[in-house]
């Protein structure tokens, strides 16, 4: 099979979310079942990073869409990547959807309808003359009108849409129709209409060949008025139709205490003293006083979906309880303000980095008792995955892939509902643990023997790619 992974971040180059470390993983493990190549906008740091990168093919300009270079370049490990290049759109300063100041850039329909075109004109075998696609599997909205303009140019390539979070759907004014190349027939309640605006996420959930999301919690939970963010009928048809699956993500085997190259001190489960050296570490970087109680993180995105006002009102509750809290992440600025405020008020007990760094979250966990997550909703989730295996427990609310990979009171902690009273349960239930040491190293040792490999979920995704295939 020839499959077009197209996604609009890699951590491999550049990472805002968790998108970005399943793009760069799940082709990875999809190689021992097909041709797999990634398609992804040409950013500077792509630019940088691709090895024997040359152009294969070049797009004239459609309906309001500027002209773009196709260029074909690998990683190291020999992973090939199709890269767009055009300058005015993607080699600016900031992240792949927003300034240096946080602002998402004005042009973002342009700039991934383009992206979008570019990756359903390669699948078609009209830009790369060596290649064309047998099947797409497009992620999140910067790449739902794949689906789309394959549709609208009666291209007949089965289509995976894969929905990271649904909360981010990409919607413009109707104006954009036109300039994007979008039919005027489309624009209804069963196309790409979104309350009389365009919405880029719809046109995948319509178009796709077939539809997945992270989690089979997740899956179930985007039918439902609570998280299906006003596309749960369309959603429902789906699943109705078996064309809504969820695939678990996976992490790579980079995640390994022992042999993490990022940590003070490598150590495998049972090997408590070498992991309270990066403990010891973690809190002299942070500026944290000696303790003997137990460090909490946090590593995420700092956004309302991720619970972080849970996190600082029960900041003072877990200081006076003894703990410790430590966070990296950059997110909403009132949160970070917030957060940066308890730190002032409790210097010695707070510890908190606007950013994200990968070698210091993997010290992170590495060196914290426990993991705060208490999202509002997850439709994966790695972090719960990443604390698990360095010995973090994780203290994560009941939904979508938490609910999946956390086993309550054996490998962390789960609680019912995303409020203040059943968060504060689950930190005095971990607290309980702490003090039970025979307790918490028996769920530790659990945690860490947790397997979360990517080949079970490639092999799902290569059985779902040959159905839609067969179809």
């Amino acid at each position: 099979m020839r499959i077009l992974f197209a996604t609009p971040e890699v951590s491999d180059f550049v990472q805002v979310g968790g998108l970005a470390a399943v793009s760069a993983a799940l082709p990875r493990a999809l190689r021992d079942f097909a041709d797999v190549r990634v398609i992804i906008p040409g950013y500077p740091a792509v630019l940088r990073g691709l090895q024997d990168l040359r152009t294969v093919g070049r797009c004239q300009p459609f309906a309001a869409l500027p002209a773009f270079e196709l260029s074909l370049g690998h990683t190291a490990d020999g992973l090939n990547y199709y890269v767009v290049r055009c300058r005015e759109l993607y080699e600016r300063d900031g992240t792949p959807y927003a300034d240096e100041g946080g602002a998402d850039w004005r042009d973002n329909n342009v700039r991934f309808a383009t992206f979008s075109y570019a990756a359903a004109q390669l699948a078609r075998g009209l830009v790369d003359k060596d290649w064309q696609a047998d099947l797409v599997h497009a992620n999140d909205w910067q790449c739902a009108l794949i689906p789309g303009y394959l549709e609208w140019h009666y291209a007949h390539i089965p289509t995976v849409f894969t929905i990271h979070n649904l909360a981010y759907q990409g919607v413009f004014d109707r104006s954009s129709l036109a300039p994007l190349g979008i039919p005027e027939t489309s624009f209804n309640i069963d196309g790409v209409e979104f309350y009389n605006r365009v919405s880029f996420i719809k046109a995948g959930l319509v178009y796709a060949t077939h539809l997945t999301t992270v989690s089979q919690t997740y899956a179930r939970e985007i039918t439902t008025a609570e998280f299906g963010c006003g596309l749960e009928g369309l959603l429902r048809q789906r699943s109705d139709r078996n064309q809504l699956s969820g695939i678990l993500n996976g992490i790579d085997e980079s995640w390994d205490p022992r042999t993490c190259s990022s940590l003070l001190q490598p150590f495998g489960a049972g090997d408590w003293t070498e992991r309270s050296l990066n403990a010891d570490d973690v809190r002299d970087q942070f500026g944290l006083a000696v303790s003997r109680g137990p460090l909490f993180a946090l590593v995420a995105r700092l956004v309302h979906q991720k619970g972080v006002d849970l996190v600082i009102e029960s900041a003072k509750a877990i200081v006076d309880a003894g703990g410790q809290i430590v966070v990296t992440g950059k997110g909403e600025p009132r949160f970070e303000e917030a957060l940066l405020q308890a730190q002032a008020r409790a210097p010695q007990s707070i510890a908190v980095k606007i950013g994200f760094d990968d070698a210091e979250a993997r010290k992170i966990f590495a060196g914290s008792d426990f993991t705060l997550m208490p999202s509002r909703f997850e439709p994966c989730g790695l972090s719960q995955m990443y604390a698990q295996r360095f010995g973090s427990l994780p203290i994560g609310h009941q939904t979508g892939g938490l609910a999946e990979t956390i086993t309550d009171g054996e490998t962390g902690f789960l609680f019912s509902a995303p409020s203040i009273e059943s968060f504060r349960g689950g930190i005095r239930r971990a607290f309980a643990a702490f003090m039970a040491a025979d307790r918490l190293d028996t769920m530790r040792r659990s945690a860490m023997a947790r397997s979360f490999s990517w080949d079970l979920s490639a092999a799902c995704y290569s059985t779902l790619y040959r159905r839609a295939l067969a179809r």
